[in-house]
């Protein structure tokens, strides 16, 4: 089992371009192992591999094309792993509480003054550390969050990131699909009866309404599931399912397109939360609440083609010993913006657990 972790040690040693990733609620560890340097893009969705996407959809997704990768997949043993007792809390001081919650406000502010009826605002919090170990921190990950897409994605040129997302944005098998709404969070409290309230579920409502109202033209015979509460790691969220068939006519690309970013990350109506990010944030998402995932895998039937698309919620990127997490929430008009900074607090052990 140990083949991939060595193989992953010695790509980044020799600094050469991978991913390794593991599916929610599987056994089985995936990765593409590149045979260049080369930064291959994909804008149509045509190609069989593995994207990188980020937040921006007019920027092209990164690719790592199966045909230019060597690709491995063995089924993971039992992960013995230790986390020590140190704080990286002590990482948020007041100046940073103070920006998002003056930035949560200008939001709140946004909505009650526009047609805006919700924002998803972020910020990032980098971690200084004086022995970060990369592929201890992936084991980390697998151990810890079982019912999430766990990655390690590295290119020289663009960088690396680490993740465990619970959020499919996308699963299909030629024109049959499968997405999702996931709003709303809660902490996870062992025997705590879990309530919503009517800010996290208008939320929720929102984000499946516009999935809905974006398949309406590329899609039919479209089935919304009934709202349910499961669990991510240490919170909980709201989850609708929504699966369909495409029209004739129409491809992997109209759907991602339809559906990239969703109000869960962005915000409604899309455009105009999306140019509020951009120019009140005050950083770069980049690559956080992109996508990434396998795109026209084959199956035994090689008429079949198969992607498996998720959002990248709950990551980090590693430059040298620094961990530069990110974390948001959605901004209604019923939000509290010392409450939503609490929440990011609570989002962010996600990764700082992994970090200690």
């Amino acid at each position: 089992m140990d083949t991939i972790f060595i193989k992953i040690e010695e790509a980044l040693a020799q600094q050469r371009p991978f991913v390794s990733y593991r599916k929610p609620d599987s056994t089985l560890l995936n990765s593409l192992f590149l045979k260049t340097d080369t930064v291959f893009y994909s804008d149509e969705f045509t190609e069989t591999g593995f994207v990188f996407a980020p937040f921006d959809s007019k920027e092209k997704a990164i690719l790592f094309p199966l045909s230019e990768a060597t690709f491995l997949s063995e089924n993971l043993e039992k992960i013995s792993v230790t986390i020590s007792e140190e704080n990286h809390d002590s990482f948020c001081n007041e100046s940073q509480k103070e920006a998002h919650i003056q930035l949560v406000n200008k939001g709140i502010e946004a909505i009650e003054k526009t047609h805006l009826t919700k924002i998803v605002l972020s910020r990032k919090e980098t971690i200084s550390l004086d022995d970060l170990n990369i592929l201890t921190t992936f084991k980390k990950l697998i151990h810890f969050y079982k019912n999430a897409l766990v990655y390690i994605w590295y290119h020289p040129k663009i960088g690396l990131w680490l993740g465990a997302t619970p959020e499919t944005l996308l699963k299909s098998s030629n024109k049959n699909f499968e997405t999702m709404s996931l709003a709303g969070t809660q902490p996870f409290i062992e025997n705590k009866a879990v309530f919503w309230g009517n800010k996290e579920l208008e939320e929720q409502q929102l984000v499946t309404d516009f999935i809905k109202n974006q398949l309406k033209s590329i899609s039919e015979d479209v089935s919304i599931s009934e709202t349910e509460t499961v669990k991510a790691g240490s919170l909980l969220h709201l989850k609708t399912k929504v699966t369909g068939n495409l029209k004739t006519g129409c491809n992997l690309k109209n759907i991602v397109r339809a559906l990239h970013p969703t109000p869960a990350v962005c915000g409604f109506p899309r455009n105009e939360a999306k140019i509020f990010i951009q120019e009140k944030e005050n950083y770069q998402r980049t690559f956080y609440t992109g996508f990434l995932g396998e795109i026209n895998f084959e199956t035994l039937q090689a008429s079949d083609k198969k992607s498996h698309l998720f959002v990248n919620l709950r990551c980090m990127e590693i430059h040298k010993n620094n961990a530069t997490i990110f974390i948001g929430g959605g901004i209604t008009k019923d939000s509290n913006a010392e409450k939503e900074w609490l929440e990011t607090v609570a989002k962010s052990k996600t990764m700082k657990k992994v970090l200690s």
